[in-house]
């Protein structure tokens, strides 16, 4: 893997993203400074890592398998300690997980034997908030999502979109600073990975969190990033029209699918 680029001070968060609503956290910023990435007891993924991803910002990482995307989610999670270099959070070094950093996978993680209402608690009782509380904030975001009517299935009686959007509500009630999303969308057909990208767009409006979405998808990261970092190459490319459907074929989206495309 090559070195990614450095990308200098802060951009701008995104419009709409932090401190459009009451409920709204500054988004946290998250650096990888000469990163070398990998598992302990196996091999280094070659090069090192620089990437900063500004508070509120979208962030999508592109690559072919095997380069390190899900690697560096993981890392950035604090799922995995970096093999060299320095991981932050605003700063000060990740060391672990933490509960305002939210992890969403492409599989949905649910746990098959709680209610979807129970599933969208469970970041919220692991931090203690009372059960009158858990119910209104679970019961609010699955509102969000279009879910208000399953509150009380089991998660095997969804469908793969529907329990996305389980997943989705269950990341974002508790509030995180970051969102860290692994390919959540890829193993969705496409008309309903297109309204989960567009729920998701909707959804991050006024939370203010910062995201890293990881992707196989050139369109995909060309929707939803502010920016797409290309770990097989090392470059961070500035999206022109981010998060807007009708700039698919708009002239400067169409150079920079190009240029991603070549790159991959």
């Amino acid at each position: 893997m090559s070195p990614a680029e450095s990308v200098g001070p802060a951009a701008p968060a995104p419009p709409g993203a932090a401190g459009s609503s009451p409920a709204a956290r500054p988004g946290a910023e998250l650096a990888l400074d000469d990163v070398r990435l990998g598992h302990r007891e196996g091999q280094a993924l070659p090069g090192t890592v620089r990437l900063r991803v500004a508070p509120g910002e979208l962030v999508a990482v592109l690559g072919p398998s095997g380069c390190g995307k899900s690697t560096l989610l993981r890392t950035l999670a604090g799922l995995l300690p970096p093999l060299g270099g320095r991981v932050t959070q605003d700063g000060a070094p990740i060391g672990g997980p933490a509960a305002d950093r939210a992890l969403v996978f492409q599989e949905d993680a649910l746990l098959p034997w709680r209610t979807v209402r129970a599933n969208v608690e469970l970041p919220l009782a692991i931090r203690g908030t009372a059960g009158a509380e858990r119910r209104r904030t679970a019961d609010a975001w699955l509102a969000r999502v279009g879910l208000d009517g399953h509150a009380r299935k089991l998660p095997h009686r969804l469908s793969g979109g529907q329990r996305q959007r389980v997943q989705l509500a269950r990341a974002l009630a508790g509030r995180p600073r970051a969102v860290l999303m692994d390919e959540p969308f890829g193993a969705l057909d496409p008309h309903t990975r297109a309204g989960m990208q567009d729920l998701l767009v909707d959804i991050l409006r006024g939370t203010g969190a910062t995201v890293v979405f990881v992707t196989h998808d050139v369109d995909e990261a060309l929707y939803l990033g502010d920016r797409i970092a290309l770990l097989s190459c090392g470059e961070v490319l500035d999206v022109p029209h981010p998060r807007q459907r009708d700039a698919r074929d708009a002239p400067a989206t169409t150079a920079l699918r190009r240029r991603v495309l070549t790159s991959l």
